[in-house]
C-alpha cells in the first residue's frame, strides 16, 4: 500500500469519501474538522450533525479545504491544508498559531497545514510524513508561497489523538523552520515554497 498512495483535493464530488473516512464519530470526537474553523463557544454548542453539515457546506462552497489520501482506491487519510484565512481560529490573537505578522492572516499566498486524520490502523507507521509531503505538493501546485504549521513537540506515543495537529518531528524532517515559540512545546513553523 505504501507505494500506492494518491492525493486528491476534497470537493463536493468527494464528500462521500470524506464522510466514509471520518466515520460515525466524525474523526475525533465528532469534530468533523471544524475546530479551527469555528470559535470554541460556537463549536461546542453544535450537535455533531451540525458540525458535519457545516463542513459539508464548506467543502461544497470550495475551494477545497484540504486533501484526501487514497490507498487501493479507498480514502485512508485527510490533511486540512489551505490559505491561512480559511481557518480563522488558527489566526486568533489568543492562539499559539497566530500569524507572525498581522497581514499574514489575509495573505492568500500564506497557507497552513492544520490538521491530520488517518485511519487508526495506519497510525504509528510513518504515514504522517507521507501526508505532509502530499500537503506540501498540493500547496505548491496551488501557488502558495509559504506553508505554516503549529505542531506539538512531544506526545507519549505516536498514535496519540493530539497528533491531529502533527508532531514537530515530521515538520522538521520536511524542512520547516521554527519562526516563533509562544508556548513551550508548540512552535510556529514555516516552509518557504518558492523564492
Amino acid at each position: 500500500m505504501d507505494n500506492d498512495l494518491r492525493f486528491e483535493p476534497v470537493t463536493a464530488e468527494r464528500w462521500d469519501d470524506f464522510e466514509t473516512l471520518f466515520g460515525p464519530q466524525g474523526a475525533f470526537y465528532n469534530c468533523w474538522c471544524v475546530a479551527l474553523r469555528l470559535p470554541h463557544a460556537v463549536r461546542t454548542k453544535m450537535a455533531a450533525d451540525e458540525r458535519k453539515a457545516h463542513m459539508r457546506e464548506r467543502i461544497k462552497a470550495g475551494p477545497p479545504p484540504g486533501i484526501l489520501c487514497y490507498a487501493e482506491g479507498a480514502p485512508v487519510a485527510w490533511v486540512q491544508v489551505g490559505p491561512r484565512h480559511d481557518v480563522s481560529q488558527f489566526n486568533s490573537p489568543r492562539t499559539v498559531s497566530r500569524p507572525l505578522e498581522e497581514g499574514d492572516a489575509h495573505d492568500p499566498s500564506i497557507w497552513a497545514v492544520s490538521c491530520f486524520f488517518l485511519l487508526p490502523k495506519l497510525r504509528g507507521k510513518g504515514m504522517s510524513h507521507r501526508l505532509l509531503a502530499g500537503a506540501i505538493d498540493h500547496a505548491r501546485r496551488q501557488g502558495a508561497r509559504l506553508l505554516e504549521a503549529c505542531p506539538i513537540d512531544h506526545v507519549k506515543q505516536s498514535k496519540s489523538v493530539t497528533l491531529c495537529i502533527g508532531s514537530t518531528a515530521i515538520f522538521d524532517a520536511a524542512g520547516f523552520e521554527t519562526i516563533a515559540r509562544r508556548k513551550d512545546g508548540r512552535p510556529l513553523m514555516r516552509l518557504e515554497l518558492r523564492a
